[in-house]
């Protein structure tokens, strides 16, 4: 059975708008431009299985009643509206759910300290000796300790301030997702955005709670069907109940114990690796200091620690012609994985870190936004395979695009770019690990036309473009075929493709 819309489409083929016919020749040139577009498009060297082929038309099914009751009802389309606002129709959606369940590959770029949902973030609040203060800035910050921190904030133990003010939670739970879609400009929402990483250190850097948190993060990227995650961090040190902090090193050899007992319970779940990511600080001192951490933790961690990055918002920190020098002392063998172009300006030293990214031979750039301001830069891209983290919702939350039918992704994808799809901060829009990003991607950024075959490249492609061994990419794609296969027989006999199948 043909779809009402598919007819429309196949008539539009032969006839002009105004009813009268076309040409043969001009028919088929169009058609000729059309299909010579697909060919180039992302996922389009892909070919589907007859059960997947089954998978895709339901998909598409799903899809299209969603981006064409969009195209009729603009103002509801979804990914049109800020995330922060439609979260919770989007995970009522027939296609979230049905991506909800896809196999996805690699988590590249996520930060650590943004990545468990913020209900069960507030339950490590519930832990003992943890105190509270409100800073002159009206920011929530937090420390476990054993006696009151100390003069320069008005701590008060929490659970003796829960018995007087019961509104307590509703305000700290507030304090921990970005509240407002309508900021005035950029730096405005990026300083309530920091300041969440504020709150949250506190909580999360206690070496017991850090234990629970990461094991809960695991969890969250695992229910999500992602097979192994290489997050940003910043090696913040640990601290214990009396006050006394792990260095670097012994920090992050917790972090690594508890993934490996995570996958040695869960053995389709290849692990983390992790990219060294201090904040871009201007200080020379500090900038020396960031370069022996980054060294200490390789060479303690060899097959772990698999890269450098810096991270903060572009517009305001340092370039990376302005940090040149000192990345020039990084050993040779070092992989860069850069943040560059998360900026809507052109031609600013924000912009122009996508220049100084692909200098340094980054593996992969974080965001890419401004990309396609930069031509030479996108042709290095795609020869060099580098690939490109976008982060859907991170820009639109972040104010860098509003509508993400306008996301620059839409060139990478037209093009066939070295796309991943990742999520940024998830915890703090409250988004799920991975799929609200690919719906977005999926629905508003990527063709009407694209179908299962995008979906399945860009899980692929977070193989392809991972940090992972040879040996490991190996086991990776044995594991998503065994997975995919497994996603395919689901798919096809649940009940909404029954239906469709059997209408068709």
């Amino acid at each position: 059975m043909i779809s009402f819309s598919i007819l429309i489409f196949l008539f539009s083929l032969i006839v002009s708008n105004d009813g009268n016919p076309l040409s043969r020749s001009y028919i088929h040139n169009r058609m000729k431009i059309i299909e010579e577009e697909n060919k180039m498009a992302f996922g389009s060297s892909i070919g589907l299985s007859p059960a997947e082929e089954l998978a895709n038309q339901c998909l598409m099914k799903a899809k299209f009643d969603e981006v064409d009751h969009g195209y009729l009802h603009p103002t509801e389309f979804l990914p049109a509206q800020n995330y922060l606002e439609v979260s919770k129709k989007i995970k009522n959606s027939v296609v979230y759910q049905m991506i909800r369940k896809m196999p996805k590959g690699g988590l590249f770029h996520a930060h650590i300290s943004s990545m468990l949902p913020p209900e069960e973030l507030m339950k490590f609040t519930y832990e003992p000796n943890l105190y509270i203060c409100k800073t002159k800035n009206l920011v929530y910050k937090f420390v476990f300790s054993k006696n009151p921190p100390g003069k320069k904030c008005d701590w008060k133990l929490l659970s003796a301030m829960r018995k007087r003010d019961p509104k307590i939670d509703a305000k700290i739970k507030k304090s921990l997702v970005l509240q407002r879609s309508k900021f005035e400009d950029l730096n405005v929402v990026w300083n309530d955005f920091e300041e969440i990483f504020d709150t949250v250190r506190g909580i999360i850097t206690y070496r017991p709670v850090f234990e629970k948190y990461l094991r809960g993060v695991l969890e969250e990227v695992y229910k999500d069907n992602i097979m192994f995650v290489e997050i940003r961090s910043g090696a913040s040190q640990l601290y214990e109940l009396d006050g006394r902090y792990l260095d670097t090193v012994k920090s992050v050899e917790v972090a690594f114990k508890i993934v490996k007992k995570f996958t040695n319970e869960h053995p389709d779940f290849l692990g983390m690796k992790m990219i060294y990511s201090p904040h871009r600080n201007p200080s020379p001192e500090r900038l020396k200091e960031i370069v022996q951490t980054y060294m200490q933790l390789k060479a303690a961690f060899s097959d772990k620690i698999i890269g450098f990055d810096f991270v903060g918002q572009e517009d305001k920190l340092p370039s990376l012609y302005s940090v040149a020098h000192v990345l020039e002392t990084f050993p040779a063998d070092t992989q860069f994985f850069f943040h560059a172009g998360e900026t809507n300006w052109y031609g600013h030293p924000s912009d122009l870190n996508l220049v100084d990214a692909v200098l340094f031979n980054t593996k992969r750039i974080g965001h890419g936004f401004a990309l396609p301001k930069h031509p030479k830069v996108m042709e290095i891209v795609k020869n060099k395979g580098i690939a490109i983290e976008i982060n859907p919702i991170s820009n639109q939350v972040l104010k860098l695009v509003d509508d993400l039918r306008n996301h620059p992704a839409s060139e990478f994808f037209a093009n066939n770019l070295p796309v991943v799809v990742s999520s940024d901060d998830p915890s703090y829009w409250d988004a799920k690990s991975l799929s609200s990003d690919f719906y977005e991607t999926f629905v508003g950024i990527m063709s009407r036309s694209a179908d299962l075959r995008s979906l399945k490249q860009l899980a692929l492609n977070s193989i392809t473009y991972s940090g992972l061994d040879d040996q490991e990419k190996h086991a990776a794609k044995k594991i998503f075929k065994t997975k995919w296969k497994e996603y395919m027989d689901k798919l096809t006999q649940s009940k909404y493709c029954t239906e469709i199948n059997e209408t068709s």
